[in-house]
């Protein structure tokens, strides 16, 4: 079991934990209150920095709920937060554009995240063909 180093914006932030036993996903939540319009984009912060062991990084991504609860969209839609964004000043945000007028209430949970060990190295060999299963399409859909 990784231990991580974790400080809070302030005492009012509520603390981290697995989302209820149903995931190993874990919530955060918005450091402040945050009004805004439809069309507006702000780094609304999540009241956390961390110290995240050598060779791991954190996924952010939002809630399934929060476009529905708030009209926002995750403008990178994955945040990634690697090892080296360590300091007493590297807090985390959700860079966030509302769809419609909106109002995000301190702790209101917006996102989520998960820390993955780092991509091994890879190396890539160039083919002249692949040898694979032709499934005949783009991604997943097999329609062109």
């Amino acid at each position: 079991m990784e231990t991580i180093k974790i400080q809070y914006l302030n005492d009012e932030i509520e603390r981290l934990r697995y989302i209820d036993g149903k995931s190993d996903w874990i919530d955060l939540r918005a450091a402040e209150e945050v009004t805004l319009a439809a069309g507006e984009f702000k780094l609304i912060p999540l009241g956390v920095a961390m110290q995240l062991p050598e060779g791991y990084e954190a996924h952010i991504v939002p809630r399934s709920s929060t476009y529905k609860n708030f009209g926002i969209i995750q403008t990178n839609h994955t945040g990634i937060v690697d090892n080296s964004y360590c300091g007493p000043n590297d807090w985390w945000y959700m860079p966030a554009y509302a769809l419609r007028d909106t109002v995000i209430h301190k702790n209101d949970r917006i996102c989520q995240f998960r820390i993955q060990k780092n991509q091994p190295q890879l190396v890539f060999e160039e083919v002249e063909e692949l040898t694979g299963a032709d499934r005949g399409g783009i991604g997943s859909t097999g329609v062109k």
